[in-house]
Order: C-alpha cells, then sequence, then structure tokens
C-alpha cells in the first residue's frame, strides 16, 4: 500500500523519465515489481493536472506494456480527450490573435496556453489547460477587451479595481473562457516582475509572442507560489513543478531566478520543492539557501504526517479566506467598482 508521500514521489519520478535515466530505473523496477498502487496514482495524478503527461511519459519510455490493460485504455481515453480539447484551445487562440493584431494589440500568451502555442510539449496532450491567458499593455486593455465583446463574447462579471486580469469571457461554442491580463503578478511584487519587463525578451513565432523561457519558468512558480498563495501551504503543484522542468532544459533555471530580491526565495524554494520531489532532476539547479533548506524540512515533515499535513492545510486555508474577504471590504472604500460588486454579492445572497 503507497502511501501520499510515496505516491507523490513516484508519480513525480514518472514525469521524469524521458531526461533522467536514474528515475527511469527506479520507475521501471517500481513498477515490474507490482507494487504500485494505482489507484492512489490516478487520483493524485488527477488531483494534480498531470495524469495525460503521466500517460505520455509511459509512453515514450515503453512502458505501458507493464501496466494494467484496463488502466493503460483509461488513460489514453482521457489523454485523447485532453489532446483534442488542447488542439481547439489553440485554435481559438491563433483566432484570438489574429484579431488583436489586426487591430493594433500585441497579445503575449501566458502559461498553458503560451507553452501550447510556443511548442513545450513533445505532445500537446500533456499540459490540462483551462483559460486562455495573454497579456497587453495597459493602454491596450480596455480596447482589447471591447474587440472580443464585440466578437460575440460575452462576460458576466463587474470588473473590480486591482485584480491581474479583466473578467473572464466566454463565446458560445469555444471551448476556453478568455482571461485578458494587465499583470502578472500580485503585491508589491509586480515592481520585479511585470509587463515592462518581460516585453524586451519575447520569443515570437509565426506573429505569436510568447514569454522568454527564464520568465515561462518564474511565471510558472508565480502562478503557483504567489497568485495562488502557495507560499503558505509549504507544498508541490507537480502541473507548475512539470512546466518548470521542461523549461529548465531550455534555460538555467538559477541563472533564471538569481537577479531578482523580492522574489528570489519563492522561486528558489519552489524549485528545491520540484527537485526533491522529481527525484533530483539534474537540470532543476537551485541556491541551498537556509530558506531552501527549511522549506525541504517542513515539506518532508508534512508528508510524512497525514494528520499534520491536513491541519496545516486547513490553518493557511482558513487565513486567505479572512484575508480575501477582508481586503475587498477595505477596497470597497476606496474604489466604486468594488463596492458595486460587493453589494450586489451581498444582495445576491440574501436572495439566494
Amino acid at each position: 500500500m503507497m502511501n501520499y508521500k510515496e505516491t507523490l514521489l513516484f508519480v513525480g519520478k514518472c514525469l521524469t523519465i524521458i531526461y533522467e535515466e536514474h528515475n527511469r530505473k527506479i520507475v521501471e523496477k517500481k513498477i515490474k515489481s507490482g507494487n504500485v498502487n494505482w489507484d492512489n496514482v490516478v487520483k493524485l495524478s488527477t488531483e494534480h493536472y498531470v495524469f495525460p503527461a503521466l500517460y505520455c511519459n509511459f509512453k515514450k519510455a515503453n512502458l505501458l506494456s507493464f501496466l494494467p490493460e484496463e488502466l493503460v485504455n483509461y488513460m489514453k481515453h482521457i489523454t485523447n480527450l485532453n489532446r483534442e480539447r488542447n488542439l481547439q484551445i489553440i485554435e481559438q487562440a491563433k483566432e484570438i490573435n489574429e484579431l488583436l493584431l489586426a487591430n493594433n494589440i500585441t497579445p503575449i500568451f501566458l502559461k498553458g496556453t503560451g507553452n501550447l502555442l510556443e511548442g513545450l510539449y513533445e505532445d500537446i496532450a500533456e499540459r490540462m489547460v483551462g483559460d486562455i491567458d495573454f497579456l497587453v499593455s495597459k493602454k491596450d486593455l480596455k480596447k482589447a477587451n471591447e474587440l472580443l465583446l464585440l466578437n460575440e463574447y460575452s462576460s458576466f462579471s463587474t470588473i473590480i479595481n486591482g485584480f491581474r486580469h479583466l473578467p473572464g469571457l466566454t463565446k458560445k461554442n469555444k471551448i476556453a473562457r478568455v482571461e485578458i491580463h494587465e499583470g502578472l503578478i500580485k503585491g508589491n511584487y509586480i515592481k520585479e516582475f511585470n509587463y515592462d519587463l518581460i516585453k524586451k525578451g519575447v520569443i515570437i513565432r509565426e506573429k505569436i509572442i510568447f514569454l522568454s523561457y527564464s520568465h515561462q519558468l518564474c511565471l510558472s512558480i508565480i502562478a503557483k507560489q504567489i497568485n495562488d498563495d502557495g507560499i503558505y501551504f509549504k507544498n508541490i503543484a507537480l502541473r507548475n513543478a512539470y512546466d518548470v522542468f521542461l523549461l529548465s532544459k531550455k534555460t538555467n533555471s538559477l541563472k533564471a531566478i538569481e537577479n531578482y530580491n523580492l522574489l528570489f526565495n519563492s522561486l528558489n524554494n519552489f524549485i528545491a520543492l520540484s527537485n526533491y520531489t522529481f527525484g533530483e532532476a539534474v537540470s532543476l539547479k537551485y541556491k541551498k539557501t537556509k530558506g531552501a533548506n527549511n522549506i525541504l524540512r517542513l515539506n518532508k515533515r508534512l508528508l510524512n504526517n497525514d494528520s499534520l499535513r491536513k491541519k496545516h492545510f486547513k490553518k493557511w486555508s482558513n487565513y486567505l479566506l479572512v484575508k480575501i474577504r477582508l481586503g475587498i471590504i477595505f477596497k470597497s472604500f476606496i474604489h466604486k467598482e468594488t463596492r458595486t460588486w460587493l453589494i450586489k454579492r451581498i444582495i445576491n445572497g440574501r436572495q439566494n
């Protein structure tokens, strides 16, 4: 019976078997031993949005023949569905790119969609993508939003001043929601990671623009550690970590983060966690600081104790919930848009 820690570290190694020979040998031996709890593996990899990536790595490593046939068929089915979804996302993103370029707006595609368009994955089915995220300059933000609205996209939210992106847009018969970003990161960190910084090193391919590899790597970490408050939970997000791992094959991970001040510890600590979870992957270079050592020590302690891990998660989840609510109330005193949104939420809540 594989516990949570054993399952996490096994899945982590599985995601590296094409590049890390020592992990491939460990994974193959484990599979052939018959001691893999596949139910736990499916559950964890699904929760972390890396189930298709797991299948693709097994396939490329020629290990599928050692897995239960029913599991292989299920993995193949889900991966095929994800591939079809991603093909539709790529098509939708290209249509948006053409529309905006025709109106003198240059979008920079971010995160999962950017990675798909840029060709980070050998098989586009590897990455599970939620929204189409792209960044525009502040002066083009309103115009980009209006253009999509004129092209049959719709929004059901009210803009709240201070958010990184406008309310999501959807379009009938289009698979993905669209988020137009004016920022990449929340809080004071915007001083170090912003539009003016990243636009200097963008990659352009067939009139589609993406972040440089080093900025892609940083944003993959920022999305989890800062924007999704991962710094409080001291855990790993395998989807983000897998992107960081693949990007570390294209750019030196330590050099990508070493010039940041406010962000350095968060970026460095996540790479340290990724390195540990992925079985000491060679390309995941980080600085062995006191902070990184402390994070690794706490993470291992949490992984070894299910009860402690659950208490830790609940504690910080409650803290962040209160923090977010107080933040919205505070903003409502300053910004009319936030105040209007909050009043509507309160009225709707009473009616329900």
